[in-house]
C-alpha cells in the first residue's frame, strides 16, 4: 500500500489523509456495496460531485492502492474501478463504524421522540 508520507510519522495519519477527502468513505461504500463499477455508475449514484471530484478521488484512492482501475481494450474504453484486498480490509472497519452510527442515530431519534411527547403532554 502506497499511502501519502505523515509528518508525523504515523500511518494512522498517513492513511487518514487518504480516507479523510471529500467523498472518499462514499466512493468506498458504493465499490464495497456494488462491487465492480463504471466511472459512470458511480457519478450517477453520486448525487452532486462533478466529474472533476470523482477523478480527482478515485486516482488518490489508486495511488493509495485502495482501490484498482481496469480499463478494457474497447472502443470506446470501459473503465471499472473496484476494491483492491486493502480495500476490502477497510471496509470491514467502515461497516463498524457503520452499525456504530446507526446505533447513535437511533439513539437520538428515540430521544427527540420522548422530549416531543414529554412536550406535547404538558401542553
Amino acid at each position: 500500500m502506497k499511502l501519502p508520507q505523515s509528518s508525523f510519522g504515523c500511518p494512522l495519519d498517513s492513511l487518514l489523509r487518504v480516507l479523510a477527502g471529500p467523498w472518499t468513505i462514499y466512493i468506498l461504500c458504493r465499490l464495497h456495496n456494488n462491487g465492480e463499477t463504471r466511472f459512470g455508475q458511480l457519478k450517477r449514484q453520486m448525487p452532486g460531485i462533478s466529474s472533476k471530484m470523482l477523478t480527482e478521488r478515485l486516482r488518490s484512492l489508486e495511488k493509495a492502492e485502495i482501490i484498482f482501475r481496469h480499463q478494457a481494450l474497447t472502443v470506446p474504453p470501459q473503465v471499472t474501478y473496484g476494491l483492491t484486498t486493502e480495500g476490502r480490509e477497510l471496509t470491514t472497519i467502515l461497516d463498524q463504524i457503520n452499525t456504530v452510527a446507526y446505533r447513535w442515530q437511533n439513539k437520538e431519534i428515540k430521544r427527540t421522540n420522548m422530549e416531543k411527547k414529554t412536550k406535547d403532554k404538558a401542553r
